[in-house]
């Protein structure tokens, strides 16, 4: 089949999508969708996030200089939605989406009680992409909920969640699993030095 060349443009999909809670005290608390996310290394665990200048968010998560990243689920979709779709500089969006906040760890911008996983980050540098500044952060803390570690393995099972992806402007919910890594070398000889 043929293919066609478009305009350059951001067409890495899907990706993770999340709710950003960031500030310093109850009446700076905010939450924002983005899916401008990603891992930037394990060790030491390091991730980013991106964000518009002219965001209500960026002022705060320059201040304060930490945010949370706050996995959300099929559960969560319409209060994902909602945080995308308005401005915490005009309403609050813990109230208005009814999430129930907690405090952090190690970070003082509050954590969203519903999720089941909870990303505490600290910024480390800023850089400026043209039109997003990336938030570069250290994962300080990862608060998960119990019953998403099995008990003999300690292992993290988060295939029991309909994580959500966005792709092209519609969110998916993850679910099925079609492999496993390494599953390629069961009976063949690999070199792993890429």
């Amino acid at each position: 089949m043929s293919k066609r060349n478009l305009k350059p443009g951001a067409m890495i999909y899907p990706l993770p999508v999340a709710i950003i809670s960031c500030g310093r005290s109850a009446d700076e608390y905010n939450l924002f969708t983005t899916s401008w996310m990603g891992t930037l290394s394990s060790d030491p665990p390091t991730c980013y996030i991106s964000i518009k200048p002219n965001r209500h968010s960026h002022q705060i998560i320059k201040e304060s200089m930490e945010f949370v990243i706050n996995l959300t689920t099929v559960q969560l979709l319409n209060e994902l939605d909602f945080c995308g779709m308005n401005s915490g500089s005009s309403i609050n969006k813990f109230e208005d989406t009814c999430l129930t906040y907690e405090f952090g760890k190690v970070v003082c911008a509050p954590t969203i009680v519903e999720s089941p996983v909870n990303i505490e980050c600290s910024v480390k540098s800023i850089m400026n992409f043209g039109s997003h500044d990336m938030f570069i952060a250290e994962i300080v803390n990862v608060k998960i909920r119990e019953d998403l570690i099995d008990a003999n393995s300690n292992r993290v099972m988060l295939d029991k969640l309909q994580l959500l992806a966005f792709s092209y402007g519609n969110y998916h919910a993850l679910g099925e699993v079609v492999g496993k890594y390494g599953m390629s070398s069961k009976n063949r000889t690999i070199v792993n030095n890429y």
